[in-house]
């Protein structure tokens, strides 16, 4: 046609490989938002190109040679990270921080334990760093993304720095969940080379061991007489609600108790179900609050409290 140039160059389709900065946010997305140096220099960044997006605001500088990508609000996983990745390769988090990540009790300290197998700990600020010559294969885990202590060895480790108290209740936690292995707390015991957390946990075992597993009943039993000890007024029990039947209930203050216990050791689809039916019961206004078999047995002043908290007026 008159009047229409020709073309001269054959378009040439956009490469398949993604830009750098695409690469460093896709490993980002997949590590709670943080990168390591050795894993940019591994999408060929070079310290100066490292240096400069530093500068530029886009990579924030959470530990030496770990970096938050494009913001600095990072989460309690990413610090978690961060200060595993910092330790270098064959790093877990451990101790009262993996007890954190496993959900088997809370750690509001700032600093991160983790244990760096093979090498001396050494002191970053921030972390506190664990040296172990008994870690083996069968004590490593991840959970969501981040490399850890399983619940066995964190238990263990955890019995060295913490009380007999709350050992239980990460032992109880642990049950609660249905992650607790009592075979693979005895192997990591069997390991264990004299450590001084040993003797602790083996104690606590012990203590779970010849504890009675209760009933149905028996629990029904116990629950009743810590409401009456509460002077808080009498639930209906194993009550009818919908599709569901649960294990005390108090229509008017929309209160609901469900006890663990007597199928403590079930599934995990079991506990999943479970947390899932909570879930739709507090979208539907009702309050949903378990107690385990050791709590009403073994701690009862703390469940009469509770009781009291949550039925009585202030």
């Amino acid at each position: 046609m008159e009047g229409v140039g020709r073309i001269t160059a054959a378009y040439k389709p956009q490469s398949a490989q993604p830009p750098r900065d695409r690469g460093i946010a896709r490993l980002a997305a997949e590590q709670h938002g943080v990168v390591s140096l050795p894993q940019l220099r591994a999408l060929s960044l070079s310290g100066r190109a490292v240096s400069d997006r530093v500068a530029a605001g886009r990579l924030h500088r959470v530990h030496r040679g770990v970096y938050a990508v494009g913001h600095t609000n990072v989460t309690r996983e990413a610090h978690w990270l961060a200060a595993v990745l910092a330790c270098g390769p064959g790093t877990l988090l451990a101790c009262r921080s993996a007890a954190a990540l496993l959900e088997l009790r809370r750690d509001a300290r700032k600093t991160v334990d983790v244990m760096a197998p093979g090498r001396r700990g050494r002191t970053r600020p921030g972390i506190e760093v664990h040296r172990s010559d008994t870690l083996h294969p069968e004590d490593v885990t991840s959970v969501r993304g981040i490399p850890c202590t399983t619940v066995a060895r964190t238990l263990l480790d955890c019995a060295e720095v913490l009380g007999r108290r709350s050992l239980e209740r990460a032992c109880e936690q642990a049950e609660i969940l249905r992650i607790y292995d009592l075979n693979a707390v005895r192997r990591v015991l069997d390991r264990a080379d004299g450590r001084h957390g040993a003797a602790l946990l083996e104690a606590v075992l012990q203590d779970i061991a010849h504890a009675k597993p209760p009933t149905r009943n028996d629990f029904e039993r116990e629950f009743l007489l810590l409401c009456e000890q509460a002077g808080v007024p009498r639930p209906r029990v194993n009550a009818p609600l919908g599709q569901i039947e649960p294990d005390f209930l108090w229509p008017e203050e929309r209160l609901i108790v469900e006890t663990d216990g007597y199928e403590t050791h079930g599934s995990r689809h079991a506990f999943e179900r479970d947390r899932e039916r909570d879930r739709r019961l507090v979208v539907e206004g009702w309050r949903v609050v378990r107690f385990t078999w050791r709590q009403v047995t073994r701690r009862p002043d703390e469940a009469v409290d509770t009781l009291r908290a949550l039925l009585l007026p202030s």
